[in-house]
This record gives structure tokens, C-alpha cells and sequence, in this order.
């Protein structure tokens, strides 16, 4: 006789933190993972790129222009897309900004193709290709890494 896994609400909540994913997501990612938190994540995370992947050709008409100085001697500039006004003004859209522009301070990525390929400062177990797929997931959009400049003094 099978056993049904028990979800309960605090195990969703829980994994809704760490992937910001939605209730029902989080609760069928938990119940295929009987009840294993970790497997749910990684579950989620991989569903979340099949949804990147369908986004990836749609066009990226709005965006934004984020600036981060590092101590005064590092400076850049990132221009970051989404497909509307709307993403761009959200938060997790910002945070990513943000992110990415503090990422380009301390790697130094020559180009878009080398910054996606690099593990991320916050978390090396990722690659900024990753981080960005999970905010297209988060919100719904593609989202683009335009063009970026780093000075350093």
C-alpha cells in the first residue's frame, strides 16, 4: 500500500522562501519529493528552466540603467531589460540589477557571454546564467543582460 507524503503548511512556507516559488508549486514539488526539502528545491529550480526556455526568444522592449561604485575606485554601469515597464519596476527585477552590477565589480567579466558563465560571488554553486533564469521564473518574463562598463581608478 502507498503512503501519501504529509505537506504541511510550514514545509511549503518553508520552501516557498528559499525559491519564491508559488504555493501550489511548492506544495506538487514537496509531494514528488516526499517530503524532502532539498530534492523540492532542486525540482522547483528545474522547472523554473523549462519556463526560462520558453521565454528566451520573446523581445526585451523595457529596461533599466543601474549604477554601483565600490569604494570609489570601481564603478559600473549595467543596462538589464525585461519585456515590460511593469518587471522592470518590480523588485526582484531591481534586486537583480543591483546584484548583477555588484557581481560585474568584483569579476570583472569582459562580455555578457562571460558574465552568464561565471559562478555568482553570492552563491559559487551557481552561475549567473542560473540566478537570472530564476528571476524570469519569479516574474514571468525574459529578461536580458544589455550592455555594461567597469571603470576602475
Amino acid at each position: 500500500m502507498e503512503t501519501k507524503t504529509t505537506v504541511t503548511a510550514e514545509l511549503v512556507q518553508k520552501l516557498r522562501d528559499i525559491t519564491s516559488a508559488g504555493v501550489m508549486d511548492c506544495r506538487k514539488a514537496l509531494i514528488e519529493a516526499n517530503g524532502d526539502i532539498d530534492a523540492a528545491v532542486r525540482i522547483i529550480r528545474e522547472k523554473g528552466l523549462v519556463k526560462v526556455e520558453k521565454r528566451s526568444d520573446r523581445a526585451t522592449g523595457a529596461g533599466l540603467v543601474q549604477s554601483y561604485v565600490h569604494n570609489e575606485r570601481i564603478g559600473v554601469l549595467l543596462h538589464l531589460s525585461a519585456e515590460t515597464d511593469f518587471v522592470v519596476r518590480s523588485e526582484p527585477f531591481k534586486e537583480l540589477a543591483h546584484d548583477l552590477a555588484m557581481h560585474i565589480a568584483a569579476a570583472a567579466p569582459k562580455n555578457a557571454e562571460e558574465l552568464m558563465a561565471q559562478p555568482y560571488i553570492k552563491d559559487e554553486s551557481r552561475t549567473v546564467k542560473d540566478i537570472i533564469g530564476e528571476v524570469i521564473a519569479k516574474v514571468g518574463e525574459n529578461i536580458t543582460v544589455g550592455e555594461f562598463y567597469r571603470v576602475e581608478a
